[in-house]
């Protein structure tokens, strides 16, 4: 079952009155237009000064939608205009915010006018606000936007332990299909966290496998860090594995089930874009996988090459079953263990590399064992309550 959720918290600043301001301007923005908050960060950040990156995230913004570019150079005008107020005029301003009306209609609901400011700011009082807000609150500059943004609006924790799976549905519905969630489906001692915010979701696996239905929403992609890796999708299913024991243990593995998904090292650098797809390609520092395909990564984040996988073998627990490809006898008997304790045990080096096979039930772990002289050079040795599997 997933643990109680953790009180959504905000990030520590310096002193009360940073936390005072970020409490206002959330309390503010909820009630607005999001077009006008997104167009005044984008237009402040822009007056702060934006990298090359920033800059080309920014034109990719204002591309995406028409009405993006409309409210940028809007915004642009009105965030001019007040910054040109007298000191008396913006306190008034900003102290009015506790005034402040509900959000306008949607921006393809009015005409676009301005100026507004001075003589009939009261009417027009929300994009005045959202524009002074970017001056008053941090001095012409958007770290307290950014702070305010980096903020979570969800987060919780959820836990699985041995033999226990469980599904969990994110509240990430977006406004054009709000009817369902992103899926979380843990698999058997599996820790992971998720979060979401106002431009991005994301989770993080510490430890175990797990299966994501991801919502599509192309305003925040989902994200999913998972030992030195960091998976990007839009809307897709896919499987992560991350555990420190049985199949491709201290390995990262991702499999693709439906959509693409992107692969890359967590520290590769945001806006770095070297994606390499093909499958010839080893130890790249980004791919995309399609459906059908997966990778597997070491413990400091090497993507190897990408190959094919069956739909029947991405996370087959889900249905109850495990599957083995010559797999080391030593693991598969660990990755019986994640799902309960079974009391079978290889001691013998030799015997613990014997690759075996196959597919089970979960729970058929003593079939598993009693199998194994008939397809290995093995006998089975009972020693108190252990079951030891020792040379023939």
């Amino acid at each position: 079952m997933p643990m109680n959720t953790p009180p959504t918290h905000r990030l520590h600043t310096p002193d009360a009155r940073a936390e005072a301001d970020e409490r206002e301007f959330e309390a503010f923005a909820q009630a607005q237009d999001p077009l006008d908050i997104e167009a005044a960060t984008w237009v402040a950040r822009r007056r702060n000064g934006l990298s090359a990156d920033g800059e080309a995230e920014l034109q990719a913004w204002r591309n995406a939608d028409p009405r993006h570019a409309e409210a940028f150079e809007d915004m642009d005008a009105t965030l001019g205009d007040v910054q040109q107020l007298p000191d008396d005029d913006m306190t008034a301003l900003k102290a009015g915010l506790a005034q402040a009306p509900a959000a306008r209609p949607p921006r393809s609901a009015e005409p676009r006018r301005r100026p507004w400011l001075l003589d009939c700011w009261g009417q027009f009082f929300p994009q005045a606000a959202a524009a002074a807000l970017a001056v008053a609150m941090v001095g012409g500059g958007w770290m307290g936007w950014e702070r305010w943004r980096q903020l979570p609006t969800f987060e919780q924790s959820f836990v699985t332990q041995k033999g226990q799976q469980l599904t969990a549905t994110l509240p990430d519905a977006s406004a054009d299909s709000p009817e369902r969630g992103s899926t979380l489906h843990l698999d058997t001692a599996t820790r992971l966290e998720a979060r979401l915010y106002r431009d991005h979701r994301e989770v993080r696996l510490a430890d175990g496998q797990a299966m994501f239905t991801v919502k599509s929403d192309a305003e925040r992609p989902f994200h999913v860090r998972a030992g030195a890796l960091r998976i990007t999708v839009v809307g897709t299913r896919f499987s992560v594995r991350h555990t420190p024991s049985g199949l491709g243990a201290g390995q990262t593995i991702v499999s693709v089930e439906e959509g693409r998904v992107r692969v890359a090292k967590a520290d590769l650098a945001d806006g770095r874009d070297d994606v390499l797809s093909t499958a010839t390609q080893t130890h790249a520092a980004t791919v995309e996988l399609a459906a059908g395909q997966m990778v597997v990564a070491d413990d400091a984040g090497h993507i190897g090459p990408v190959t094919s996988v069956t739909a029947s073998s991405i996370a087959p627990w889900r249905n109850g079953r495990i599957s083995f490809d010559q797999t080391p006898l030593a693991q598969a008997i660990a990755e019986f263990e994640r799902y309960g304790h079974t009391g079978v045990v290889v001691r013998d080096p030799g015997v613990a590399a014997l690759p075996v096979g196959g597919s089970y039930s979960l729970k058929q772990w003593q079939r598993f064992a009693e199998t194994l002289p008939q397809v290995l050079p093995v006998r089975l040795e009972r020693r108190g309550e252990l079951l030891e599997v020792v040379a023939q």
